[in-house]
This record gives structure tokens, C-alpha cells and sequence, in this order.
């Protein structure tokens, strides 16, 4: 290969790095923009009423552009309970997210939310078989304390919605693992299908006994833009993985604070208190040395 060819390729390599790395900004900002929205819904509409509307229009966005005409097939599934065990788990996941969001600021739902990784790599051992070092072990003690910090159980100060928040985490985790399971088996288009039927599935039979119907334009448009915000938002995240490897992305999505901070003050006055900032930072910093543990290469073992 010429050494003009070969700079070419590395020139489009650098700059697909920077395009995912944009996109993948790009969705965390409109995953903030949806926690933003449901926390203004949550004033004055039904909780259960947001997760629906966050669902129904995931789906028929999603629907609008894979469907058994545009890709035949796409329902079938290898592992059809799997596909729905994750559906169901990204549904609680959001259930309990957005009943925190109605006492908690952005900032303390996203500080808990970035313990994920630390629980990921906690479970991926006895579940997915992978090896945890003493090293990954303590990176997660230490993010947990960082949880601890941010809700300071027994202290007086932790609102009881923490609670809420913390067992979401622990939902999406597990729905993490069982998207790392079927990435194997299913097609990513199978699997994007499917992510929000539980939630459709489960809420619109039961949808006339919550619902309050909107009384101001401003209801409507979080109505509308819970589920656009969400489709979009994955469609980003998935561009952005076609276009850079996960190690150089995972550091981006601790960005997300930026936006929640930004937005908790600009929508609703709310100004992170220092444990919060102490905690968040001890987060943070444990995910990312995990990030920097995943990004080493395996040591050769040499007979």
C-alpha cells in the first residue's frame, strides 16, 4: 500500500472517530432533553401517562422506518423471551426513572445513572462469564461510594425518590447485559423493534384509567417529543458506534452531566449541591478508570 493511500485511510479513519464522537454527543444531549421533558410533565400529568407517550412514540417512529416491508423478517427473533426480558427491563427502567425525576434535580438522576457501568461490570462476571480483576472490583467499590455520597443514606438528607433512581440503575444494567447477550444472536434492527413493544404492550390497555388529557400546548409538545427524543436518541447511538469503536466513545457519554446540569438550571432553578458534585466527580472518575481498564490489551501468557 502507498504511504499516500495509507495516509487517506487514516485521514478518513480520524475523521469517521470525530463524526461518531459528534453523533454520540448528539444523542446523549437528546437522552437529556427527554429526562428534561418528563421532569416538566411529571408537574401535571400522570407518570404512567409520560411512560406510554415516551413508548408509543418510540414505536411508531421506529415502526415508520423498520417494518416487515422494509426489512423482512425483522420481528423474528432466536431468543423471543430474551428480546422481551429487555423490553420489559428498559420499561421498568424508565417506570422508576421518571418517578425520581418528579422530586429529584437532573443532576443527581444522571450522577446515579453513571453508576451503570460500575454494576455492568459487577454482574458481567457470573452472568456473562468475563473476568473481573481486583483492580476492575475496586473501581466499582469506589463508584459505589460516590452513589453513597451523592444520596447519603441515614443522614437526613436523601429523598426517598433516591431509591427510585437507584433501582432503575440497577434494571438498566440488566438490561445492558441482555443487550450484549442478543448482539450476538439478533439482528440490531430486531432488537430496536422490540425495545419498546413492553411498554406499549403493557400501558394501552390500562391507558383510560390515567389519563388526563393535556390542557395546555406545552403538554402536548412533552408528549410528542418524550417518544421522539428516545428514537432519535438511539438512532444517533447506533450511527455512532457504526462510525468509531465503543472504547473511544464510552468516555463521551459522562458529557451527559453537562447537559442535565445545564438544563436542571436553564428549565427549573436547580443548582447541584456540593455532595452531589463530590459524589458525581467519584462516579465519574471510577467509570472512566474502568473505561481505561477495558481499553488495555490482554497480557500474553507465554508457555
Amino acid at each position: 500500500m502507498s504511504d499516500g493511500l495509507l495516509k487517506a485511510r487514516l485521514r478518513t479513519s480520524d475523521r469517521d472517530r470525530l463524526v461518531g464522537i459528534g453523533l454520540m454527543c448528539a444523542a446523549l444531549l437528546l437522552f437529556s432533553l427527554l429526562d428534561a421533558s418528563a421532569k416538566y410533565g411529571v408537574r401535571t400529568m400522570p407518570t404512567l401517562q409520560l411512560v406510554w407517550a415516551r413508548y408509543a412514540g418510540n414505536v411508531l417512529i421506529v415502526l415508520f422506518f423498520i417494518n416487515g416491508w422494509t426489512r423482512p423478517g425483522v420481528m423474528r427473533s432466536k431468543r423471543l423471551p430474551l428480546q422481551l426480558a429487555r423490553s420489559l427491563l428498559l420499561f421498568s427502567s424508565t417506570l422508576l426513572n421518571f418517578i425520581a425525576l418528579r422530586w429529584l434535580q437532573l443532576a443527581e438522576t444522571a450522577s446515579i445513572i453513571f453508576s451503570t457501568p460500575l454494576i455492568v461490570a459487577l454482574l458481567a462476571g457470573p452472568i456473562l462469564g468475563e473476568v473481573i480483576g481486583m483492580r476492575r472490583i475496586g473501581a466499582i467499590c469506589v463508584g459505589f461510594i460516590g452513589v453513597l455520597v451523592i444520596t447519603r443514606p441515614g443522614l437526613g438528607s436523601m429523598h426517598p425518590a433516591a431509591l427510585f433512581s437507584v433501582a432503575g440503575v440497577f434494571c438498566y444494567a440488566m438490561y445492558s447485559i441482555t443487550t450484549r447477550k442478543l448482539a450476538s444472536i439478533d439482528a440490531p434492527e430486531t432488537t430496536m423493534v422490540y425495545s419498546g413493544l413492553t411498554g406499549v404492550v403493557l400501558l394501552t390497555p390500562a391507558l383510560p384509567f390515567f389519563w388526563q388529557t393535556p390542557t395546555m400546548a406545552a403538554e402536548w409538545a412533552v408528549l410528542g417529543l418524550l417518544g421522539a427524543f428516545g428514537a432519535f436518541g438511539h438512532y444517533m447511538l447506533i450511527l455512532a458506534h457504526q462510525r468509531a469503536p465503543a472504547a473511544v466513545l464510552s468516555p463521551f457519554i459522562y458529557t451527559q452531566i453537562v447537559w442535565m446540569t445545564v438544563l436542571g438550571y436553564s428549565l427549573f432553578g436547580d443548582i447541584p449541591d456540593f455532595w452531589t458534585i463530590v459524589g458525581a466527580s467519584i462516579v465519574v472518575a471510577s467509570g472512566l478508570y474502568l473505561i481505561a481498564q477495558e481499553r488495555r490489551p490482554a497480557p500474553i501468557i507465554e508457555p
